[in-house]
């Protein structure tokens, strides 16, 4: 089995929830594909996540000469990073909590097998 490189974007500005749907789209598919994929997709997830993947192909290549056309998504992976807490003012002196979720975003290609 060859070795796995991987990427990870920490603190991205994206609720987990979110660019979970992104990293479905991609896992499992070749590199191209899935750049392709992203590419056509309207979501702010496809930006961040193509460019983690982007930065894993890199890796692959100049670390671990790893031949570009033959790797695949083994693991693209969203996990939840820290909540910014916020408030709003409402009617009637009241106040509202806000949360900003961040994520951290995580992809590792491999050579197909």
């Amino acid at each position: 089995m060859s070795e796995e490189v991987r990427a990870v974007a920490r603190e991205s500005q994206i609720s987990p929830q979110k660019a979970r749907l992104v990293a479905d789209m991609i896992r499992g598919l070749p590199v191209d594909r899935a750049l392709a994929v992203l590419a056509l997709s309207p979501k702010k997830g496809a930006r961040l996540m193509e460019k983690v993947l982007k930065s894993a192909i890199a890796n692959a290549e100049q670390n671990h000469g790893l031949d570009v056309d033959e790797l695949v998504v083994s693991t693209a992976r969203v996990d939840e990073g820290t909540t910014l807490k916020r408030w709003r003012p409402k009617g009637m002196g009241r106040i509202r909590k806000r949360y900003h979720r961040r994520s951290h975003l995580v992809v590792a290609v491999r050579e197909r097998a």
